[in-house]
């Protein structure tokens, strides 16, 4: 792919606001439509989902923004599960598992803003990873 198209890409996930993503994707929409069809429908049409990560706080971004941690754990078993193929039993098979992912897990970063998961899990809203308060939650 091309160096400017990576950039436009780029852009649009480390925006700092959602308006500004927004604006990201229409512009590389009207760029890149014509030669990334494809690209452009799939940026288009999953554009909610895409930009989700902005409704949870701003410390909790670069954990959304990445599948690595699922890829991580995944690796490590597959890595480990392929060499022992046919040797287990489907219980040995678990526990080997479990044990794996208790082992990969020691070597997990801790989530920045994890004094902010209770307000996520009560339903505070954020607005551009900021906490909107409980005055415009009542009048929305």
């Amino acid at each position: 792919m091309q160096p400017a198209v990576k950039a436009d890409l780029r852009e649009i996930w480390q925006a700092e606001t959602r308006a500004a993503a927004e604006t990201a994707i229409d512009t590389f929409a009207e760029k890149y439509g014509a030669k990334y069809e494809k690209a452009v429908t799939c940026l288009t049409k999953d554009r909610e989902a895409l930009l989700a990560f902005y409704g949870f706080p701003a410390d909790h971004w670069d954990h959304l923004r990445t599948g690595n941690p699922i890829e991580s754990v995944f690796a490590t078993v597959r890595h480990r599960t392929v060499r022992t193929k046919g040797a287990l039993s489907q219980k040995t098979a678990k526990l080997m598992v479990f044990k794996l992912v208790q082992a990969a897990a020691k070597t997990w970063r801790r989530l920045k803003g994890a004094k902010q998961l209770p307000m996520v899990i009560e339903g505070v809203r954020f607005t551009n990873g900021v906490a909107v308060n409980g005055t415009e939650n009542r009048a929305a």
